[in-house]
């Protein structure tokens, strides 16, 4: 089976970050996203999707976006059902978050001028943890343009 949603959109209200019994993160969040096709002499519809985020995902969504922030988000689409409080039945449909990237440049009145790959990572779900004998392959997603260097390619092709 395949159950794949890449979405992007902005967000409708700042996200809501709540901790379970368990002491687990989630954070829920609504997001606008605007339809590709729109009738002659009419606005461009939107769709409103719900979006949840699990544990280190939950804390990076509600640090660093809030209403009107634009956000990419890998994940899957799932359904529940549930009770609302006069007794009838209800079913919900969300988008559980596996990762989330920033998508449009920070606003100009927040922070203190870093651009956002410098202010923090992209979150994805974690894998399952593996022994401590294991050694961790670096991570090259957080790294600095001032990391690489210039290739002069005027010259002929080595082969």
């Amino acid at each position: 089976m395949l159950n794949v949603v890449a979405i992007m959109g902005r967000l409708v209200a700042d996200p809501e970050l709540r901790t379970t019994t368990q002491g687990t993160n989630v954070c829920s969040f609504r997001i606008a996203c605007d339809r590709n096709f729109a009738r002659q002499g009419e606005q461009r519809q939107a769709d409103f999707i719900d979006i949840v985020a699990w544990r280190q995902q939950a804390e990076f969504v509600s640090k660093y976006f809030q209403k009107g922030s634009l956000i990419a988000i890998e994940g899957s689409l799932q359904s529940r059902q549930y009770q609302d409080k006069n007794g009838n039945n209800r079913t919900a449909v969300e988008v559980v978050a596996n990762n989330i990237n920033f998508a449009g440049p920070k606003s100009s009145n927040a922070g203190n001028g870093n651009g956002y790959q410098n202010a923090a990572p992209s979150y994805q779900n974690a894998a399952p943890a593996r022994p401590a004998a294991v050694e961790a392959a670096p991570s090259y997603s957080a790294g600095n343009a001032d990391d690489f260097a210039v290739i002069d390619d005027s010259d002929d092709l080595p082969f």
